[in-house]
């Protein structure tokens, strides 16, 4: 069953239990754009209660505001009880909801675009807000006062950033003044929910727009307040060079390609990434034409390999190549060798580990961490082979190392 599927059975069950039930928000849109919906949401005129005692399966982790989290199977569907909102105090939460109309919930939505409903079953579009209107003009506009609407919500600022990226919409001009002019209150807004929206601009083929976008309107120096100038604009260059598919990270450090790694490293951390993503784009910028040696020794090669991020440094420098007008024809070499290196050869056990060294005369300390990453790079050289070539090569090692 997909998520339509299952949306389309909650919707028919609450009205067989005599409730009004509808598709709300990006479904509808899409859908109207002709395009294919990820998640399907419903709106009804049923309290949460009487949700609840609809089906056999709920979650209410948001059911003080209305909402109410209907599962079937391996779906999970949003139901939700036409509301309006109000008492915001900190830019994101209601200080409180009330039960209201269809019409009224419309009109608490955030563009217009994203404010109609759709009745499944009778084949039918509802639109209080002149949303489908706005879909032909291809304009993103706030739904009432654009001030009203992003003091709601500050996050909506960088979110009509993100929908004027993936519709590829114009922003409309009230809207977009009052994003210029609210642009510095993003930051009272927690740094993973910027994240979250920061990752769906900068994945999107669209991305180098979506940069713009953010400096146009003041929000990327309000994030990150040295992302300004020529720097900046190399990233977006980068950015708009890079495969049309990328993950988050890899966008990252397209967009700090510009900057020095402490600065993006400290950004990265500010905005709450995963230690797996930090440790990514830090390998992207650290690594930054360290494939642009022509005489790239094979050892720096399969130690490059070894991280799993190793493809998306080539795409990275590919990119910063693009952008600059260069050659990337050496990387196309560094591709070629990697893939003809086997793959049980990229990270092969050391042939002799700390305590065979110390047996063979190494001493425990400096030397001994000398040696053993010495020893490994000849190996990955392919210098040696066998552990009797490693004892040899040590010995000679530690021959010459004491007479120095």
């Amino acid at each position: 069953m997909s998520n339509q599927d299952a949306a389309l059975k909650i919707v028919r069950r609450l009205r067989e239990a005599g409730h009004q039930a509808l598709f709300a928000g990006g479904c509808v849109r899409d859908r109207l754009l002709g395009r294919e919906a990820k998640d399907y949401d419903v709106v009804t005129d049923a309290t949460p209660r009487q949700v609840v005692r609809c089906f056999k399966r709920t979650l209410e982790v948001g059911a003080q505001f209305g909402v109410v989290v209907v599962l079937d199977g391996s779906e999970q569907v949003e139901v939700a009880t036409f509301r309006t909102e109000g008492g915001y105090q900190d830019g994101r939460r209601p200080g409180h909801v009330e039960f209201a109309s269809m019409k009224e919930d419309a009109s608490r939505r955030d563009f217009t675009v994203n404010g109609m409903f759709y009745d499944p079953i009778d084949d039918k579009v509802l639109d209080f807000v002149e949303g489908q209107q706005d879909l032909q003009k291809r304009i993103l506009r706030t739904i009432g006062n654009p001030d009203e609407r992003f003091a709601e919500d500050y996050l909506r600022m960088l979110r009509a950033v993100r929908f004027a990226v993936r519709l590829d919409f114009a922003v409309e001009p009230q809207t977009w003044d009052a994003i210029q002019n609210h642009a510095k209150k993003i930051t009272g807004i927690s740094f993973e929910r910027i994240a979250m929206e920061l990752e769906q601009i900068l994945t999107h083929p669209n991305r180098a727009e979506g940069v713009r976008l953010l400096m146009e309107s003041g929000l990327a120096k309000a994030i990150f307040d040295c992302f300004d100038g020529e720097l900046a604009q190399s990233g977006i260059s980068v950015l708009q060079n890079l495969p049309e598919s990328v993950d988050f990270p890899l966008a990252m450090a397209a967009f700090w390609t510009g900057f020095e790694t402490k600065v993006s490293f400290n950004h990265c951390k500010h905005l709450k990434l995963s230690n797996s993503q930090i440790k990514h784009v830090r390998f992207l910028l650290e690594n930054r034409s360290a494939l642009l040696d022509e005489a790239l020794p094979l050892s720096t090669l399969k130690l490059l390999m070894h991280e799993p991020y190793f493809w998306d440094l080539i795409d990275f420098q590919r990119a910063i190549q693009a952008a600059k007008g260069d050659s990337a024809e050496i990387l196309d070499t560094v591709r070629e060798r990697a893939l003809a290196i086997d793959a049980e050869h990229i990270r092969p056990e050391p042939l002799l580990n700390g305590h065979q060294l110390m047996d063979l005369g190494a001493t425990a300390g400096p030397m001994l961490g000398q040696l053993t990453r010495e020893l490994y790079i000849a190996q990955l050289e392919e210098k040696i082979h066998t552990q009797q070539d490693a004892q040899q090569w040590t010995k000679q090692w530690l021959q010459k190392h004491h007479e120095d």
